[in-house]
């Protein structure tokens, strides 16, 4: 990722750490690179729940969950559900998903919209699931079907050039992912 440059002269105008601002910047960027790089490995899954004429629906979760057993997917509190906005908003519009009355208080939703626990499995929302066409794609998986590897977490070099009188901010990181197992994610594709 390109670095930015601070001059020396711009920071004592401002009352805030601008070489912080683009460090945490740069650091966020590279965050999402990573949820990109995981999210198209996730896309590459043969195991497709492909009726998209609805929005995210109790069937389609059903069906998900149904393909997930089959394929002898464990159920041992690693999977993971990455849904996007909309389909959160659907998913808030079912009593099985929302209710105290069936999730109990402790794992209700609207404590925070980052993640809820149902099912066995951890749903998050997401803005950056792929969307073609209409169509949003969804994922379903077990934490041991995409690999993750990292060779270098992200990293910030701050570093002073005297030539031009200031600060270059660099972010880096060295990361790759993979399906490892197909069978182990259910994309979920949804109309929106």
């Amino acid at each position: 990722m390109p670095g930015d440059w601070v001059d020396r002269l711009d920071e004592i105008k401002v009352n805030i750490d601008e070489r912080q601002v683009i460090a945490n910047a740069g650091a966020y960027a590279l965050g999402r690179k990573t949820d990109d790089m995981i999210i198209a490995a996730l896309a590459a899954t043969p195991s497709i729940i492909a009726t998209n004429t609805a929005g995210l629906t109790l069937a389609k979760i059903q069906a998900a969950m149904e393909m997930l057993g089959t394929n002898e997917v464990p159920d041992d509190g690693e999977r993971y559900a990455i849904v996007g906005w909309k389909q959160w908003s659907d998913l808030l519009g079912m009593k099985e998903f929302s209710s105290a009355d069936y999730v109990g208080k402790e794992e209700l939703p609207f404590v925070s919209t980052q993640a809820k626990k149902w099912l066995g499995t951890t749903w998050i929302p997401h803005a950056g699931l792929p969307l073609a066409t209409g169509t949003r794609s969804c994922f379903w998986y077990h934490k041991s079907a995409v690999g993750h590897a990292v060779g270098s977490d992200v990293q910030t070099d701050i570093s002073w050039h005297g030539d031009k009188a200031s600060h270059f901010v660099n972010n880096m990181m060295s990361q790759g992912v993979g399906l490892i197992e197909g069978s182990g994610v259910v994309a979920i594709n949804c109309a929106e």
